[in-house]
């Protein structure tokens, strides 16, 4: 006789305490543990609830027991599910590209209330990983009825494979190239150039919390010894890029803020501006041509 699987509601319970023991946080242990449920069977985890008292399928809880796993041993939870939700799109993501997460948001949030973006006509992604930012705009531009071409760059070429299938699964054009930085774009060919770069300092990269040093790629993540390697070298080569009027915005890293500020002052930017994130940190900056 086949033992019956437990219900869901005890299922639940042993899982967020199975994360706790292995060092998720007592506020993310539960909901984690919702979210890979909802995976496994298919229900947003708003709903679970309704399910509390059903028992499901042994296979079932055979897959949540392996997610739940790989949680443990510090697996990104966003690596597990497999998708991840941004902006007003929905991503696939892989260990080939970084997570995007909320901080790139409020990048692309500065962009669409920039007063450059309605006229824009060609804006460009570097560094796109997942596609994230220049998937976003796309799909903020179709809704706004705005006629724009998109350009998504990526040394990576897994990267740019991942970038593409989420443009396919969201039904948006954008062009992909594969390239370092903005260096092979023709001379004033763009009105828009975002970019979240890699700005972690080296020595820094080794001491990040093991689930984004374990798994997210370095490419994504290391800026060189202080980590504005990558900053400097765009914000040089989109002032070849980028036309007359044309603006550039970062990411960049909380301790930046006056560094790139000066870089982008050094090299002929106006309207220069470092704004902070929702925490307070400094995180982005901008700057306008002539």
């Amino acid at each position: 006789m086949t033992t019956p699987t437990p219900p869901l509601a005890e299922l639940l319970d042993r899982g967020a305490a199975f994360l706790l023991r292995h060092g998720v946080p007592p506020d993310e242990a539960r909901a984690q543990t919702e979210l890979l449920a909802g995976e496994v069977l298919r229900l947003p985890p708003l709903t679970l609830t309704l399910h509390r008292a059903e028992r499901p399928s042994p296979e079932a809880v055979a897959a949540l027991r392996a997610m739940l796993l790989r949680r443990a041993r510090g697996e990104p939870l966003q690596y597990i599910l497999g998708r991840w939700p941004f902006h007003d799109v929905t991503l696939r993501v892989t260990p080939a590209a970084l997570i995007p997460r909320p901080e790139t948001e409020g990048l692309v949030e500065r962009v669409l209330a920039h007063p450059r973006w309605r006229d824009a006509r060609v804006v460009t992604d570097v560094g796109t990983g997942t596609g994230a930012i220049a998937l976003a705009l796309a799909h903020a531009a179709a809704r706004q009825g705005l006629g724009k071409t998109f350009l998504a760059i990526d040394l990576s070429p897994a990267a740019l494979a991942l970038a593409r299938q989420n443009a396919a699964d969201l039904r948006l054009g954008v062009t992909f190239l594969q390239a370092d930085g903005l260096s092979s774009l023709p001379p004033a060919s763009c009105d828009l150039i975002v970019s979240n770069p890699p700005y972690i300092p080296s020595a820094q990269v080794d001491a990040l919390p093991a689930h984004i040093r374990d798994h997210e790629p370095r490419l994504a993540l290391d800026g060189g010894p202080d980590g504005l390697d990558v900053i400097r070298q765009l914000i040089l080569d989109a002032t070849l890029a980028l036309r007359p009027g044309g603006c550039l915005f970062l990411e960049i890293g909380e301790d930046q803020g006056l560094a790139v500020r000066r870089l982008l002052d050094r090299a002929g930017y106006t309207a220069v501006a470092v704004a902070r994130d929702l925490a307070g940190h400094d995180r982005y900056a901008e700057g306008a041509l002539p």
